[in-house]
């Protein structure tokens, strides 16, 4: 049994794919890049991107009845792993403790010219 998690509150996907899929209590996030989901923008600069994925990510898990503590696995890619640091510390203003599992990886591009994107998994207890 799947379905669809779509909110207004995240960007509209731009492709063949779900901002989430739901199955049982699972969550799998598409990968969010720092699209402003009002203007489908992408925000000006690596540090104001990933402020923008993780709130674009935060609006999915919400819409399927989450809240961030759900997010189990978290995949970051960056163009620039020199800015690992930086996403660190701004993971660490949306995600409490305990972090959920994740991998970083530099690749060299990313949909739209987006400098982040990340994806995830959350696990919804109060589903």
């Amino acid at each position: 049994m799947r379905e669809v998690i779509a909110t207004p509150n995240a960007p509209a996907a731009i492709g063949t794919y779900s901002q989430a899929i739901l199955s049982a209590r699972t969550l799998y996030l598409s990968g969010q890049i720092g699209l402003d989901p009002n203007t489908m923008q992408l925000a000006e600069g690596v540090e104001a991107q990933a402020h923008q994925v993780f709130k674009n990510l935060i609006a999915v898990i919400e819409a399927a009845g989450g809240k961030v503590q759900d997010l189990v696995k978290l995949n970051i890619f960056l163009t620039d792993l020199a800015d690992f640091a930086l996403i660190n510390s701004i993971m660490a203003q949306y995600c409490p403790e305990p972090y959920p599992a994740r991998a970083a990886v530099q690749v060299s591009a990313l949909p739209k010219g987006a400098l982040v994107e990340a994806d995830g998994i959350a696990v919804l207890d109060n589903y």
